[in-house]
């Protein structure tokens, strides 16, 4: 049983042009971060050039995403913009392609270059890419996640971590009062306690956490374990979800409460679940306007939810976190 906790996501806006090396450097420092090779550190970096140097070419309103991947020893790198975005994608998809007299190689490469990478747009409503770069070996995982501090804070007091064992997998993400030193304290506590005994049943987990907070400000918090064919998850405070299943949406609501103060009676739920569904838990500092029709669309890759959601939902102003998974097949 491996446990997998999230490191912060470095974000970049792309309001100049020296934010393309400014990216490029944070994946090189990331890529050390994880202990990738150097020759895979290099990849990484010009995975980050390129899509930053796309979005201040060509789009408004854009960020490039940093982060040490959950999949495994690797970097995940994603971009989001505000548009104009690309009405006819796989032609620009295509080497020599271009409309700024370059040679027209920049997403060809990305995907030579990547262990896995998505993209997606549509003339209008900008363009969302979500790129990976894993050591050999490393077979890629079907999750995604952000996680990002307050701006103008050091540490996040938002937190995820993430089980591995043999038929499930177990997740649980942390929201430590306000944000800042103290939340940040609280939401590492809450990670620990996880992964001293990520197998346990999850009223247990909670139970748990709630004893190893009681000096602390407290936390919402909340689990879930995923098996081929359903998802157990409970969770207290500000901390939910969904489950996305084609034509529908499960929400996953926790008990009113703090975990450290006051622990409600938890209740264990139980969503069926299907190959290709997509279980979606954040904290508030990502809002909760895009859960709406919309969702109920094709099922998205979960790194472009991530990235979407990051950069178009996420409050500056508080911690951030979120993960996306599914129970099925490999894929970003």
């Amino acid at each position: 049983m491996t446990v997998a906790v999230a490191h912060l996501t470095t974000q970049v806006r792309i309001d100049h042009a020296s934010a393309v090396y400014t990216a490029a450097r944070a994946a090189r420092e990331v890529s050390a971060e994880a202990g990738l090779a150097e020759v895979l550190a290099e990849r990484a970096a010009v995975i980050a050039s390129e899509l930053a140097s796309n979005i201040d070419k060509h789009a408004s309103d854009g960020s490039v995403f940093v982060q040490r991947s959950l999949s495994g020893p690797g970097v995940d790198v994603y971009s989001a913009d505000a548009g104009p975005g690309m009405a006819d994608l796989e032609h620009w998809r295509l080497d020599g392609n271009t409309t700024t007299k370059t040679l027209g190689t920049g997403l060809g490469a990305i995907g030579r270059l990547a262990t896995e990478f998505r993209i997606r747009s549509a003339a209008g409503h900008g363009t969302v890419s979500a790129a990976r770069v894993l050591a050999p070996g490393t077979a890629p995982a079907p999750v995604a996640h952000i996680r990002l501090a307050c701006e103008g804070e050091e540490r996040c007091g938002d937190a995820i971590a993430l089980s591995t064992a043999s038929g499930s997998r177990t997740v649980v993400v942390v929201d430590g009062l306000g944000h800042g030193p103290e939340a940040a304290d609280a939401a590492d506590i809450a990670i620990d306690v996880f992964g001293r005994s990520p197998g346990r049943p999850l009223p247990e987990h909670l139970t748990a956490i709630h004893r190893a907070l009681r000096q602390t400000r407290g936390a919402a918090v909340a689990v879930a374990r995923l098996h081929a064919d359903r998802l157990e998850f409970c969770g207290v405070g500000n901390v939910g979800g969904l489950v996305l299943t084609a034509g529908r949406t499960h929400p996953l609501l926790s008990m009113p409460g703090v975990v450290g103060f006051a622990l409600p009676a938890t209740h264990l739920r139980v969503v069926p679940l299907a190959g290709d569904d997509l279980v979606v838990l954040h904290t508030d500092g990502i809002g909760t306007g895009w859960r709406g029709p919309a969702a109920l669309d094709l099922i998205p890759v979960p790194a472009l939810l991530a990235a979407d959601l990051a950069h178009r939902h996420r409050d500056p102003h508080d911690d951030a976190a979120l993960i996306a998974l599914c129970p099925g097949v490999n894929t970003l």
